[in-house]
């Protein structure tokens, strides 16, 4: 039966908007994954004690795009068997942070390990040496937006993909089942490693941003505003803020994709528009999966956390 949510959906499902992908993008990203692949994680992993019997928790920190100390929660089931499990790494929406270990409490009563970080500069325990030459608008979108290669995009993307690196060297983790998960910015982050990072063999995106920016900066209240308060300051540096962002789009970069993707939406979401995440899902070439919700604005329910658990549960099974 037709009706408005019916046909909304299917108006978003051949959402095919213009790339905005520079002509190097492909090169760029191969060259700097290369330059990043080399450089060290100066990692270490601290027991915490904690009230949790069933849960080991370590405090983590390593270092990412620059020198700056990433600080994480690492969580294992306490009696797991003797096998390798599978592992959720986990990133927080905007402003947020990788919060308390119990927040992740649902993973590890399903048998897996957890790498769960802060986003730099954010609310949590993780600073930010990202150097900026120029001003910004509130908040950290426009903290060197100037250049693809100074930009706080690119700093967090690449703290992400070393968040990878680190869990892939963990002899508990389960190599072939490691999960890039998130919501929101979160999502946004999760989209963006399953494109460039080989490690991750699925991705669950709870409405995620990152996704058609340049949309997002126009229509979006999210922290894509912070951008369009910097262009509305400098008008003159319209072009290059969206030349920099196309880089990190993951509408661009959708089509890097080769593993499982279980994504969510709210068709009433005000900051991550069903318009920006669709133009990212429908780019997607590997299985994939989108579960619209017709009500929702920009929240994670318990059902998109369930079907998220069940896509997991699908992939990795129980352990």
């Amino acid at each position: 039966m037709s009706n408005a949510i019916s046909r909304r959906i299917e108006e978003l499902s051949k959402l095919a908007p213009p790339l905005t992908a520079q002509p190097d993008l492909e090169e760029y990203w191969d060259q700097t994954l290369k330059s990043f692949s080399t450089k060290p994680l100066n990692a270490k992993r601290t027991l915490e004690e904690t009230p949790y019997t069933y849960m080991d928790v370590y405090k983590v920190e390593y270092e990412g795009f620059d020198e700056t100390p990433i600080y994480g929660w690492y969580l294992l089931p306490r009696y797991r068997r003797d096998e390798k499990v599978p592992c959720i790494v986990h990133f927080h929406g905007y402003g947020g942070s990788k919060g308390y270990p119990e927040e992740y409490a649902s993973y590890l009563l399903m048998g897996f390990a957890v790498f769960a970080i802060d986003v730099r500069g954010q609310a949590g325990e993780t600073g930010n040496l990202l150097a900026h030459e120029y001003g910004v608008a509130k908040g950290w979108v426009t903290q060197g937006i100037l250049h693809r290669d100074t930009c706080y995009y690119k700093a967090i993307t690449i703290d992400a993909l070393k968040a990878f690196e680190w869990v892939s060297e963990q002899p508990e983790v389960d190599l072939t089942r490691i999960c890039s998960a998130g919501g929101s910015q979160g999502g946004g982050i999760a989209m963006i490693a399953a494109a460039l990072s080989d490690i991750p063999t699925i991705a669950v995106c709870h409405i995620p941003n990152m996704c058609q920016m340049d949309f997002g900066v126009l229509n979006s209240s999210s922290s894509l505003a912070e951008a369009a308060i910097f262009i509305e300051r400098f008008p003159e540096h319209q072009d290059t803020v969206f030349e920099t962002l196309s880089y990190y789009d993951n509408m661009n970069l959708a089509h890097r994709i080769r593993i499982p993707v279980f994504v969510t939406v709210g068709l009433k979401d005000p900051v991550t528009m069903p318009e920006t995440i669709y133009a990212a899902y429908n780019f997607i070439e590997s299985e994939k999966t989108i579960v619209p919700y017709p009500f929702s604005g920009h929240t994670v329910t318990g059902d998109q956390h369930r079907r998220a658990m069940d896509f997991v549960s699908e992939h990795f099974g129980r352990d």
